[in-house]
């Protein structure tokens, strides 16, 4: 498959792109500083281009069958960059044909059919005190994909750490009881990978764990 991946210089972006490599895809990284996504490889084409210029993303969307952001906002950032650029990759997608999109997020936006345990309620409450812009920006991004016509799938995360890939990841529902509360980045991103080509996730926003 060919990959567009938004936030690829990230934590979690830099594994999706070097996974995504090292099972024969073609990837292209939309990225803002290309010093900083120290990856190179003959099927990885890189471009540099902010989340507000729609002609670039449309220009790097051409030929690609899925796109992927792991793109978050930032404490005290200014105004909804992110929900900005995800109304130009869904208009860029809608304009090249291309269907499918898997971004990640966070509990912070709910699903209408998965309520949260007084545990993860806790957490929302403080990143939504303590990080109000973000929060606005990661509950609009999730109200942005899941009215456009795309086959989006919502990940929502809540911790994230670096230890090393295991395979074992939980998919549920968060007031079931289904999933933990921490995820690695290599896992992460090894489930993004899988559910682009999977359909049991399309048009869902499952919570996904260790």
């Amino acid at each position: 498959m060919k990959l567009l991946i938004f936030g690829a210089t990230g934590g979690t972006g830099k594994l999706v792109v070097a996974q995504a490599l090292a099972t024969g895809n073609d990837v292209v990284a939309y990225v803002r500083n290309p010093s900083k996504l120290g990856i190179s490889d003959e099927h990885l084409e890189v471009v540099r281009g902010e989340l507000s210029d729609q002609a670039a993303i449309e220009n790097a969307m051409q030929g690609v069958d899925a796109v992927i952001s792991t793109l978050g906002p930032r404490a005290r950032q200014k105004g909804m960059p992110i929900t900005q650029g995800i109304q130009n990759i869904i208009t860029a997608m809608q304009g090249q044909g291309v269907r499918r999109l898997v971004i990640t997020s966070t509990l912070s936006a709910t699903d209408p059919d998965d309520a949260l345990n007084a545990r993860a309620k806790r957490m929302v409450a403080l990143v939504k005190r303590m990080m109000h812009t973000a929060y606005d920006e990661i509950v609009h991004v999730a109200e942005v994909v899941r009215a456009s016509d795309t086959d989006w799938t919502i990940l929502r995360l809540s911790l994230l750490n670096n230890k090393p890939k295991s395979g074992n990841v939980k998919v549920g529902r968060v007031d079931k009881g289904e999933v933990g509360t921490a995820i690695s980045r290599a896992d992460l991103a090894d489930f993004i990978l899988k559910a682009v080509v999977d359909g049991s996730y399309i048009r869902q926003s499952p919570a996904i764990t260790n």
